[in-house]
């Protein structure tokens, strides 16, 4: 089973999962977002225990019925779940690729999205069994697609995320959005320091 870091003081300390998902290493914009908004809460929270995954670095393979327990994949995905579930806040870096996210960050969720771990099905329909923790999700997006845009029909990146932890049971979710970042080398400058004012102006807490 996966275990967080030591942790030497006495009070229960907020635990952190940081996801980087964007194969422009360097010159991602979502993983310069998720950096700052990490580094927001390692200011807020001095014994925050962070766990970070680049999923482009050591994706996950895509998932694939596996009936044997001890499976290499069984077990990885069995301290991925674990690891989210003991989680306080998810930080989450999403650029948006082809309308929708990149393929290694779908890996993960099909990895904490279990019948019976993190949601279940009863007599009212479907019931999340991941909430109390706290969601942000850097987005960054070539063109414009947030609500009233033309664009908007066409996101299906931040509507999948929220919609698929919502279904987890998590409802306390952020959004810190730089859109338009293609369109011109201005915007994008424009649109960083948005998201990054954002990020300094919010209040830092566990849900």
């Amino acid at each position: 089973m996966h275990r967080w870091p030591s942790q030497l003081q006495a009070e229960i300390p907020m635990k952190l999962i940081h996801l980087d998902s964007s194969a422009l290493g360097a010159h991602s914009v979502s993983r310069e977002l998720t950096a700052a908004i990490v580094e927001d809460y390692r200011r807020v929270h001095p014994g925050l225990q962070v766990q970070y995954h680049d999923l482009v670095a050591e994706p996950l393979p895509h998932w694939t019925p596996v009936a044997d327990a001890d499976h290499p994949t069984v077990a990885r995905g069995g301290e991925l779940l674990e690891e989210f579930l003991a989680a306080d806040v998810v930080v989450i870096g999403a650029p948006m690729y082809n309308f929708g996210i990149p393929s290694q960050l779908k890996a993960w969720i099909d990895r904490v999205a279990v019948a019976g771990k993190t949601f279940r099905y009863g007599e009212n329909g479907p019931e999340g069994l991941a909430g109390g923790k706290k969601l942000v999700i850097a987005s960054s997006r070539g063109g414009v697609y947030s609500a009233g845009s033309a664009g908007a029909a066409m996101d299906f990146q931040e509507t999948y995320l929220r919609g698929v932890f919502g279904f987890l049971g998590i409802t306390d979710i952020e959004v810190v959005r730089a859109e338009g970042v293609n369109m011109s080398a201005e915007h994008k400058q424009k649109a960083i320091a948005a998201a990054r004012a954002s990020i300094a102006g919010e209040q830092r807490k566990a849900a």
